[in-house]
């Protein structure tokens, strides 16, 4: 204990030099985790099958490498000398056994923790021990860190975030670090030093545009993001939660549409569902990777919304090499014939460009020539528009 005492000492003595690990997470990061479909229902034997599924169902390939272990993974209290423990029951062979496990598989291993005192489920949190944490998720292999807000009583969440930075750093393995802050105290304006990539709302769940006391769904949660897009780039996301694609509670047309607009948002792409029990179709939603590659550009721009309207909204996404996704959204509940002309786009580029209908697989001509179709309820079209050179 002494040890331990005194290397958390010297640790203290070194903050002045610590940063946020760079040249991590330069595109949004993608992965699976926990929490949404499971809970506190989390064991070994559940991230094993799922991390095999991923790999089988071509998950992992697509570029889905993170696997987080959400809230509930920790024993109820710390060891005597502070350490932070898993739950013996759930997790018999360790963490660190279960972080080799998912390396050996070609996946990253993420862990969720609390910058309060207990974590939102009540299991002990970081506050207090964040150095100490710090050197024991290096030590497990851990490669993303989400920390919660919960029971952090009358804490400064900047510098109670940038404590947790420090430590990361201080333990010297790379981690990217995601800020689970709820937007409560607007991280898009301070996190970018801090972390990789931060909440910007409360929860999602499982459906269209409802409002729960903790949560809400994925169109309430599109809406709140219109005006961050100069935030997010490189190394620096605005995370507007987890995805809900395939859980009950949405439609196909819903967990197309929400997929396609998270990735036209430049989100992190975390699946929320039981990957180990999904249809064909919600499978191919989440392995498409044309429509991956519009999230995973390098450039790195997060979509705009250009135009509301009661039967279309259209957002519009820079991509890197002078091309564009745009994506128009029924967000009505009757099916809207579009008739869309591109040059009302001229606002952001002018010029002819091939129109490839992303998820139809198939040219539509080009910009020339108006878009016309029909959208299906809180479905999508959604475009990438590349750039015809002269003659």
């Amino acid at each position: 204990m002494k040890k331990n005492l005194l290397l958390a000492t010297l640790l203290l003595t070194t903050t002045a030099w610590a940063q946020k690990f760079e040249g991590l997470a330069l595109t949004p990061p993608m992965g699976w985790n926990t929490w949404n479909t499971f809970a506190a229902n989390i064991d070994e034997r559940l991230v094993k099958e799922t991390a095999q599924t991923m790999i089988d169902n071509g998950m992992r390939d697509a570029g889905y490498v993170y696997i987080v272990v959400d809230d509930c993974w920790e024993a109820k209290d710390r060891a005597a000398d502070g350490t932070i423990v898993a739950d013996p029951l759930k997790f018999p062979s360790g963490m660190k056994a279960l972080g080799d496990f998912l390396h050996s598989k070609g996946f990253k291993f993420g862990i969720h923790n609390c910058a309060g005192t207990r974590t939102c489920a009540d299991f002990p949190g970081g506050r207090g021990h964040e150095y100490q944490d710090a050197l024991r998720y290096a030590a497990w292999g851990v490669d993303y860190l989400k920390y919660d807000w919960c029971n952090h009583g009358t804490a400064d969440a900047r510098e109670t975030y940038k404590t947790m930075r420090d430590a990361l750093h201080t333990a010297g393995r790379p981690i990217v670090f995601s800020l689970c802050e709820w937007g409560q105290n607007k991280p898009w304006e301070w996190a970018k030093d801090v972390g990789h990539l931060w909440r910007t709302t409360g929860d999602i769940t499982n459906c269209y545009d409802c409002r729960k006391k903790w949560s809400m769904g994925w169109k309430v949660i599109l809406d709140s993001q219109v005006e961050l897009f100069e935030f997010a780039g490189p190394g620096h996301w605005n995370d507007p939660d987890m995805l809900e694609v395939g859980n009950n509670g949405l439609t196909l047309a819903e967990s197309r549409a929400h997929f396609s607009l998270w990735c036209m948002l430049a989100a992190p792409l975390m699946a929320g569902n039981d990957v180990r029990n999904m249809s064909k179709e919600i499978r191919d939603i989440l392995t498409d990777r044309d429509v991956i590659a519009i999230d995973q550009d390098p450039l790195g721009k997060q979509a705009q919304r250009w135009e509301t309207h009661p039967d279309h909204e259209v957002w519009v996404k820079q991509l890197s090499h002078d091309e564009w996704a745009v994506c128009i959204l029924n967000p009505g509940p009757v099916p809207a014939k579009i008739t869309y002309a591109w040059k009302e786009l001229e606002y952001y580029f002018k010029g002819n460009y091939q129109v490839r209908d992303v998820w139809q697989k198939k040219n539509l001509g080009t910009t020339s020539s108006n878009f016309s179709g029909e959208i299906a309820p809180h479905d999508v079209a959604l475009f990438r528009l590349s750039r015809l050179t002269d003659g």
